[in-house]
């Protein structure tokens, strides 16, 4: 069993205790032994990190994932591009979460059936570089709402499987699973982006909500939604869905029972679109500011950050992953949720770093007996060594080059460590 030993790092294990200085050793696949302090584990027969003034913390987990999104402007990104290049493209995107520091994803869904289907298959297999992924089906949505592409006068087949009534999304939940599908996705309320149905609109029903949840649960699969209303969010917790998208609009009585649920709940926020879209970093595809008012992206902003500030003091898991894979917010840029959290929503760098790490472990292990999202003894071997503090400064999070080690399942696969020494001999 392959054993390797980081020596005297800065330890920022992600239980919220503060760092320290120690090493950690890790066989095979999982983190075997913890210890505060320099040189009290033996190097012998292990490949030995000199961590020495550098970070050390648990993989980040993206919590929205789309990996089958690169730079995508309108719906006919997503559409166009053949089953064979979007394959392709969507395995670019893996390696790129990865080469990020996110060494998990969390699929929300994707452009076509099978894309997150096979590129997972593919990284568990050792034939591509990726993160560990949670395959992420279609979005599953209703006739008129978003995701639905087709009008009276021209049908065509966009990104998502359009249902009516719960026996249709039976089979719909059916057929994702069948293909393989892990996270089923919903598509619950309106959305800025489709003006026929806005965010505050809620157009599927709760039974087909249940139905998905049932289904879907079933089949050992989690459900996903994007909710922005709050008929939505309510009808998504009273069915049971595992994680909701966006949730900005709110009362008391759903603030109520998202805490009430919040052993059972993840929420994620997505925050970066909307201050990509208020900040004028969107006007180069014609998406300016301006446009964003009209839409009403202040208004969901602010919704945003009353909601999910409310929701932090109730202690609600939240993940990063803010919609990441659009020409305004790419990959590769998602860590910049760390900061936004803090900067929206009132966490602090540890407890943001928290969010996308402990908490990504909670959602990715779910259900199972796996443990990962921090550097604690018996989890798996996900691992930064970082070259600077993010605790001081999260935005060494953006900076790839900062990441000196990135560690995935136990397996290296980045080390510009210039300290890595030769195996030590028993």
């Amino acid at each position: 069993m392959s054993k390797t030993l980081f020596v005297g790092a800065k330890i920022w294990d992600a239980t919220g205790a503060a760092p320290y200085l120690g090493d950690v050793l890790v066989e095979g696949n999982r983190i075997s032994a913890v210890a505060k302090g320099a040189g009290k584990l033996p190097q012998a027969d292990c490949q030995v990190i000199d961590a020495k003034g550098m970070f050390l913390m648990p993989g980040m987990t993206e919590g929205h994932a789309h990996l089958s999104f690169e730079a995508v402007t309108a719906t006919e990104d997503l559409i166009t591009p053949s089953p064979e290049a979007h394959t392709l493209l969507t395995a670019r995107v893996a390696k790129v979460l990865l080469d990020y520091g996110f060494t998990s994803a969390w699929g929300a869904s994707e452009a076509k059936l099978r894309l997150g289907v096979a590129v997972r298959d593919a990284v568990n297999a050792g034939l591509l570089p990726g993160p560990r992924i949670r395959a992420g089906s279609l979005e599953i949505s209703v006739t008129g709402a978003m995701g639905d592409e087709s009008r009276q006068h021209n049908p065509r087949v966009g990104p998502s499987i359009i249902v009516d009534g719960p026996e249709e999304m039976r089979k719909a939940v059916r057929m994702c699973c069948r293909e393989g599908c892990d996270n089923i996705k919903l598509d619950v309320s309106g959305d800025p982006f489709y003006p026929s149905t806005p965010a505050h609109t809620t157009p599927m029903a709760y039974e087909e909500i249940l139905m998905a949840v049932e289904t879907a649960h079933a089949y050992g699969r989690k459900v996903n939604a994007h909710t922005r209303s709050i008929g939505g969010t309510q009808a998504c917790v009273r069915a049971g869905v595992d994680v909701l998208f966006h949730v900005e609009y709110s009362d008391e009585k759903t603030l109520d029972m998202l805490e009430e649920a919040k052993d059972r709940v993840f929420v994620v926020p997505t925050v970066s679109l909307f201050h990509t879209i208020n900040n004028n970093e969107a006007k180069s595809i014609g998406l300016t500011a301006e446009i964003g008012g009209y839409m009403g992206i202040p208004g969901l902003l602010e919704e945003s950050v009353k909601t999910h500030t409310e929701l932090r003091k109730r202690g609600i898991k939240h993940l990063i992953g803010g919609d990441y894979g659009f020409a305004w917010s790419r990959q590769g840029t998602n860590a910049r949720d760390l900061q936004f959290f803090v900067d929206y929503y009132g966490y602090t760098p540890a407890e943001a770093l928290q969010c996308a790490t402990r908490n990504g472990g909670l959602l990715m292990t779910y259900g199972s007996s796996e443990r990962q999202g921090e550097i604690t003894q018996g989890h798996l071997a996900d691992l930064l060594l970082v070259d600077g503090d993010p605790l001081s400064d999260l935005s060494v999070m953006l900076d790839a080059k900062r990441l000196v080690v990135i560690m995935k399942d136990g397996q290296i696969h980045k080390n510009e460590s210039a300290a890595l020494q030769q195996r030590v001999a028993a």
